[in-house]
């Protein structure tokens, strides 16, 4: 019997969970986001804003930090988990802080991904945890271990990376001890041997009879494909369950101008195309050749959750199926998350939280990302006005 197959252009389910002052809220958001010259000069003016004490604060409060934040703390959050789940959408719980500099900020920073295990246990609409690597270690720390290996590591350097090792084993631990699943989300490139070498460790020492800890491979990168296919054959080779978030990438700007700037070949592909077929090759990879491979697709590109949702038929999948997650961002391409859930789909939010000031770089990406996505704001703006459209006339009627 085939997969129910999931509208992704009923708005009425999309925007389900949103008012009319919700939906005009994210409809201003998004006019304000598609003029790309004010998402290149505001972040810096923002960020000196806030440096300087001035009454900026609330205003991005009640903006672009409602439209993808969570909240600024767990217990801000629960309302949105709760939103979420009247739609059939799970929420996973990102605390938002990342490039920490000190050992303090580190444990810190562990101590708030650990908080978001506490408040996920027992809550069965939030199913994983989330951390990035440079909210628990230092940057420079990670470009070392990924320039020279984690075996040269010696004296005072090998000592912080074995800190390190222990904060992502105790995160990592008590996920699973409270029954949650976890992602480690990837970062720069010259820096993610170092978390691959942590994410393939955990999944050794915990995915032997399912696949609990995801690592994430970003596709726009040239050698995504290579990844996925080299992970999966680690791990039919060591006996343990390869888990993957799949995603197209975030950091795509930063990567070209570091290679630029230093002469080398730019690691992401020249072009959308390129990419696109990529993140499908790797979905195809994932889902089929009897692989026991656990997927989250992290995207907002309809035609891959298609893709995915035909490979899942053809290897007899049903549609909450064990192995298989669709994850979108908070404040993203609720046309995905909303009507895959109505479809009977296991399908996730990213619920990024944290102190206003802290989670900016996020915030940054995620206005950056709604212009460089083809069309992806002009894309949101539509659905909200068909939507507003839609509800206008059932007021007439």
């Amino acid at each position: 019997m085939a997969n129910p197959k999931p509208d992704f252009q009923n708005t009425e389910i999309a925007f389900k969970h949103l008012s009319d002052r919700d939906l005009y809220r994210a409809w201003s958001l998004f006019r304000t986001i598609n003029f790309k010259p004010l998402v290149v000069a505001g972040p810096p003016i923002l960020s000196a804003a806030l440096k300087l004490r001035l009454p900026v604060k609330s205003l991005v409060r009640a903006t672009v930090f409602k439209q993808f934040c969570g909240g600024e703390t767990l217990d801000e959050c629960q309302e949105t988990v709760e939103q979420l789940s009247k739609g059939g959408v799970y929420s996973i719980l990102d605390y938002g802080v990342e490039g920490e500099k000190t050992e303090a900020g580190f444990d810190a920073a562990m101590r708030e991904v650990l908080n978001t295990v506490r408040a996920a246990k027992g809550q069965p609409r939030i199913p994983f945890c989330v951390f990035k690597l440079t909210a628990l270690a230092r940057f420079e720390l990670l470009e070392k271990v990924s320039e020279i290996g984690v075996n040269s590591m010696t004296g005072d350097l090998a000592n912080e990376w074995q800190r390190v090792e222990a904060r992502v084993s105790k995160i990592c631990d008590e996920a699973i001890r409270a029954g949650k699943q976890v992602m480690i989300d990837a970062e720069e490139t010259w820096i993610q041997p170092a978390i691959d070498h942590l994410a393939f460790a955990m999944m050794r020492k915990h995915n032997r009879a399912s696949g609990v800890v995801f690592t994430t491979i970003q596709m726009y990168c040239k050698q995504g494909l290579s990844n996925v296919q080299k992970l999966l054959a680690l791990g039919a080779a060591e006996g343990f369950i390869p888990a993957i978030k799949l995603v197209r990438g975030a950091y795509m700007e930063k990567e070209r101008a570091r290679a630029a700037a230093r002469g080398y070949e730019s690691p992401i592909h020249p072009d959308k195309a390129a990419t696109d077929k990529a993140y499908d090759d790797a979905l195809a990879v994932i889902l089929g050749n009897n692989s026991p491979a656990f997927l989250c697709a992290g995207t907002h590109n309809a035609n891959s959750c298609q893709r995915t949702i035909a490979l899942m038929e053809k290897g007899n999948m049903s549609p909450d199926h064990a192995r298989v997650w669709f994850a979108q961002l908070l404040g993203m391409s609720d046309d995905l998350s909303f009507n895959l859930a109505s479809a009977g789909y296991h399908a996730a939010k990213y619920l990024p939280y944290g102190p206003i000031a802290a989670v900016l770089p996020y915030l940054f990406r995620r206005a950056e990302e709604n212009t460089s996505i083809a069309g992806q704001s002009g894309r949101e703006l539509q659905l909200i006005e068909r939507e507003l459209r839609r509800r206008s006339q059932c007021g007439r009627s």
